[in-house]
């Protein structure tokens, strides 16, 4: 049992293998983490690192940072109609990325990376760039799929929790926590190649810019955006839509 005990720890600790190590502290790193090049995205205490996609400052409201935790506070349901979206001030391309999130009843929210933030949402009846919405980029969503209605809408289930929102579905073995527990979002971008694995179960892989990409683009509400996600590097982003959604742990590393 001591040996296979090891071997199971060690293997928690490979690189790029299990993702960021749980320290068991909530915003801090593990000594094999800084060897192995993480670092923290938020320090669990400032807004520093962290902006507006419209501004160089962080949103003087909508969100709320207490005891280690930032959340996204209520509003009236609208995409980025609050305190609006925060995005990294650093702009990333090949990383690996982990983040605890922790959702309530009916909340909808996303981890977005590759952000474009000088990109325009397309309005969905003119086909042309909308003045407001959520910045540009891939998305890790982030949803109460039991009464959120955006479970139903999209392709085959491409909105639910995990997925790459209107594009890809999270398998639907996927196993997320209940409502009020924290889950852990992970996006490993290395070149082309982008996974999303939900508390540590990988639910969907793709490679930028493939034939199959670009028809699941073609196939959805970005298919008037030309190029969309193939972009060599972006800022990361968690979304206001208006619902109360907290994040922690928020680490990251350069591949």
């Amino acid at each position: 049992m001591r040996f296979a005990a090891f071997i199971l720890m060690a293997l928690l600790f490979v690189p790029g293998l299990a993702g960021a190590a749980d320290s068991g502290v909530p915003n801090s790193l593990t000594a094999a983490e800084k060897s192995a090049g993480w670092r923290l995205l938020w320090d669990g205490k400032s807004t520093d690192g962290w902006r507006s996609p419209k501004a160089d400052r962080f949103p003087s409201k909508g969100w709320e940072i207490k005891d280690g935790v930032l959340t996204v506070m209520p509003g009236d349901g609208g995409e980025s109609t609050n305190g609006g979206d925060i995005i990294s001030k650093e702009r990333f391309s090949e990383f690996e990325l982990t983040v605890d999130f922790r959702i309530t009843e009916g909340a909808n929210s996303g981890v977005k990376y590759f952000v474009q933030p000088n990109l325009k949402p397309i309005d969905k009846k003119t086909g042309k760039p909308a003045g407001s919405g959520s910045a540009i980029g891939l998305e890790f969503q982030i949803l109460d799929d039991v009464r959120h209605p955006d479970a139903k809408l999209g392709r085959n289930g491409n909105r639910t929790i995990g997925s790459l929102y209107d594009l890809i579905p999270a398998d639907k073995a996927k196993k997320a926590n209940p409502i009020g527990e924290w889950n852990t979002a992970r996006v490993l971008a290395k070149g082309k190649h982008v996974e999303h694995w939900l508390n540590g179960v990988k639910v969907l892989e793709y490679e930028r810019g493939s034939d199959a990409f670009r028809k699941y683009v073609d196939g959805s509400k970005f298919k008037n955006m030309t190029g969309f996600g193939e972009w060599p590097d972006g800022h990361i982003l968690l979304q206001d839509h208006g619902n109360r959604v907290s994040y922690r742990n928020i680490k990251i590393r350069k591949l």
